[in-house]
């Protein structure tokens, strides 16, 4: 899959849990949510984006990637 197709996927998953005031709850939410939704390969290769830098993350999809780890 597309990488950058990835990332906009995970920032609009942020961008709906990222309404909860306490930024630590919506990571938890996000990184669940990819748990529960995303296939392995899709989880890996965030991964690795975030690892790289992850260009074009929002701060909540960062920290709930570096929570799959």
């Amino acid at each position: 899959m597309n990488v950058q197709r990835l990332v906009t996927m995970a920032n609009d998953i942020s961008n709906f849990f990222g309404s909860d005031p306490d930024p630590a709850a919506a990571a938890a939410d996000v990184a669940n949510h990819l748990k529960k939704f995303w296939e392995p390969r899709m989880r890996e290769e965030i991964r690795r984006y975030v690892a790289a830098g992850g260009e074009g993350l929002s701060s909540i999809a960062i920290q709930a990637v570096k929570k799959l780890a």
